[in-house]
């Protein structure tokens, strides 16, 4: 879970899983995958930070949980760990697509 804080000034806590798209129209505008729009006062790098910052938390605690000759799913944790440091250096030029490809 993310926090968010819509225009009326209330915060939110917000299922990052259900994030379709984001986009910043000058405001960030987020679209769940029920269709539902939310617009943030956060920018859409400050959004996909946090996504990010969350996702890597989930990672990390997997990670410690594993066995210490659980070499395969450690490199796949590690790895994940790349690839959101790819996204964030540059995250207005990077678009995904649904499926996680580019």
């Amino acid at each position: 879970m993310i926090e968010v804080t819509r225009l009326n000034g209330n915060s939110m806590l917000l299922n990052s899983d259900l994030i379709k798209t984001a986009e910043a129209s000058p405001d960030t505008m987020l679209t769940l995958i029920n269709g539902e729009k939310l617009i943030v006062r956060e920018t859409l790098s400050k959004v996909l930070e946090r996504v990010l910052a969350y996702r890597s938390t989930l990672l990390a605690t997997v990670a410690r949980r594993l066995a210490p000759n659980d070499a395969i799913r450690l490199t796949a944790s590690l790895a994940s760990f790349e690839f959101a440091g790819l996204i964030s250096e540059d995250p207005s030029s990077r678009q995904l697509d649904e499926d996680g490809s580019r």
